[in-house]
C-alpha cells in the first residue's frame, strides 16, 4: 500500500481510504459481521484511513468502527465528523457549528469510537449562521486539549476554506469528486493546493454507479437512499448509464473493472488526493484496492477527458434540500 500526505501538518495515510458510512445506513441492507470483517481486511491490506461520522446511523457507524478497531488502533487513522444533527428517529434537524456543540459532539464521538484521540476531525457541513472562525476556533481548542490531532472541513467553499485556514491550519478538505462529479476542479481543488490542504474525495465511484453494477433503476435495493437521488432517476439514469458504458469500454481495454479504472483516474489527478470508496463487502474492497495497480497513460487520460468531460453528468449531486448544505 502506497502512502500519501494530507496537508502540511504531518498526516500521512494510505493512498486509498475506506468510507464506512454504507455499513450502517443509506445504501440498503447492512450486515455488521461482514462490515467488521471488511474493516479488518482493509487494515490487513494496508488501508489506514477509516472515515465515519456521528450522523451515520445515526451514531451506529462510530460504534461499529470502534468495535472493529479494538486491538488495531495503532494501525489506523480515524476520521470522523460533526455538524449534521439528527434526531433519535433519524430525522435531519439542522446543521450546527456552535462552539459548545463542537465540544459536546467531539466528546460523544470519542466515547462511541472508544478512543482518546480523533486523528482527523471534520466539520461535516458548514453552519452558515455561525462564523467559521468561531467553529474552527472551538475545533482548535480540541487540538490543544489533545482530543483531536488534525482538522478538516467537508463541502466548504473556497472563501470558507481560506477563512478557516487562517484560524487554524486545515489538513484536509473532503468533498464529492469522481468522474461524474468534477466540480471541485474549478475552484475548490485549486484553493486547497494554494493553501497546502489535502483533498479527500468521497463518493469516488459516483455512489456506486461508476462500478457498472446498476443497469436499471430496479437494481437499487428497496429503501436505498439512491432511489431518491436525482442522478439515479428517470432520464438522468439512462444518460448517466450511457456515460458509464463509455467508461466500461475503456476499462475493458485496460483489462480492469470499471471501478478500478474510475479510482485510478482519480488517483492520477494528484498526489494530494485520497479517495475513500465506501463498501460493506470484502470482495468490493479488494477490487477497489486493485486500482493502485492500474497505470494510466497520458493517452488514457486524454481519452477519458473526451468521454467524461466536466459537466456531462445528468442531475444534481443531491436532492434540493441536500444541495442547500454544500459549498457553505
Amino acid at each position: 500500500m502506497t502512502k500519501r500526505k494530507l496537508g502540511q501538518q504531518g498526516l500521512e495515510v494510505s493512498a486509498i481510504g475506506l468510507g464506512c458510512m454504507v455499513m450502517s445506513e443509506f445504501y440498503g441492507p447492512t450486515d455488521e459481521a461482514e462490515s467488521i470483517a471488511t474493516i479488518h481486511r482493509a487494515i490487513d491490506l494496508g488501508i489506514t484511513l477509516l472515515d465515519t461520522a456521528d450522523m451515520y446511523g445515526p451514531f451506529k457507524n462510530e460504534l461499529l468502527v470502534g468495535r472493529a478497531i479494538k486491538g488495531r488502533r495503532d494501525r489506523v487513522v480515524i476520521a470522523t465528523k460533526f455538524g449534521n444533527v439528527r434526531g433519535p428517529d433519524g430525522s435531519f434537524l439542522r446543521v450546527n457549528g456552535h462552539p459548545e456543540y463542537v465540544r459536546a459532539a467531539c466528546d460523544a464521538s470519542l466515547q462511541r469510537l472508544g478512543v482518546t484521540t480523533i486523528d482527523l476531525y471534520y466539520q461535516h457541513r458548514v453552519d452558515r449562521t455561525v462564523p467559521i472562525e468561531d467553529t474552527v476556533g472551538a475545533m482548535a481548542e480540541l487540538v490543544r486539549a489533545g482530543k483531536v490531532r488534525y482538522l478538516g472541513l467537508s463541502e466548504a467553499s473556497p472563501t470558507t476554506i481560506r477563512r478557516a485556514h487562517k484560524t487554524h491550519p486545515i489538513t484536509a478538505l473532503q468533498t464529492e469528486y469522481s468522474l461524474w462529479s468534477r466540480d471541485p476542479e474549478e475552484e475548490i481543488l485549486p484553493a486547497c493546493r494554494e493553501l497546502g490542504i489535502g483533498f479527500v474525495a468521497y463518493s469516488p465511484l459516483g455512489r456506486g454507479f461508476l462500478s457498472g453494477r446498476f443497469k436499471k433503476f430496479e437494481d437499487l435495493p428497496a429503501g436505498d437512499f439512491r432511489r431518491n437521488h436525482p442522478r439515479f432517476q428517470g432520464e438522468n439514469f439512462q444518460k448517466n448509464l450511457d456515460l458509464v458504458s463509455r467508461v466500461e469500454e475503456i476499462a475493458r481495454e485496460k483489462g480492469c473493472p470499471p471501478a478500478q479504472f474510475a479510482l485510478a483516474w482519480l488517483l492520477a489527478q494528484g498526489q494530494d488526493i485520497v479517495p475513500i470508496p465506501g463498501t460493506k463487502h470484502r470482495k468490493f474492497l479488494e477490487e477497489n484496492v486493485g486500482a493502485l495497480k492500474v497505470a494510466l497513460t497520458p493517452a488514457d487520460l486524454d481519452r477519458i477527458e473526451e468521454v467524461a468531460p466536466k459537466g456531462i453528468t445528468a442531475g444534481a449531486r443531491y436532492p434540493e434540500a441536500g444541495m442547500l448544505t454544500v459549498n457553505g
